[in-house]
């Protein structure tokens, strides 16, 4: 990796690709979702542009996050954790 390299990853909401640092990082612990906000735990995980919108349209993939996480993530748990995100999630990103 050179010193300017910028990871890029795509957004599970609106799937725009951004720049890694732009974008939230979702993992499992314990076997739930958590917000890796700080990028501290390992393993598989997935991004979401930190927008109301970008959740909104997440909820209505259903399952896609799971899958994304490749976890066996029961729909509730999965269908929470992005309920208690979303206001956390206030500022709007624009394009």
């Amino acid at each position: 990796m050179t010193p300017n390299h910028v990871p890029i990853r795509t957004c599970l909401g609106c799937g725009q690709r951004r720049p890694q640092g732009e974008l939230m990082r979702i993992t499992i612990k314990d076997g739930v979702p958590v917000a890796d906000t700080h990028v501290r735990f390992q393993g598989r995980g997935a991004y979401l542009c930190p927008s109301r919108n970008c959740v909104t349209l997440l909820r209505k993939k259903r399952g896609r996050l799971a899958h994304a996480l490749r976890s066996a993530l029961p729909r509730d748990a999965e269908e929470g954790f992005l309920r208690r995100l979303t206001p956390v999630t206030g500022n709007e990103v624009e394009d």
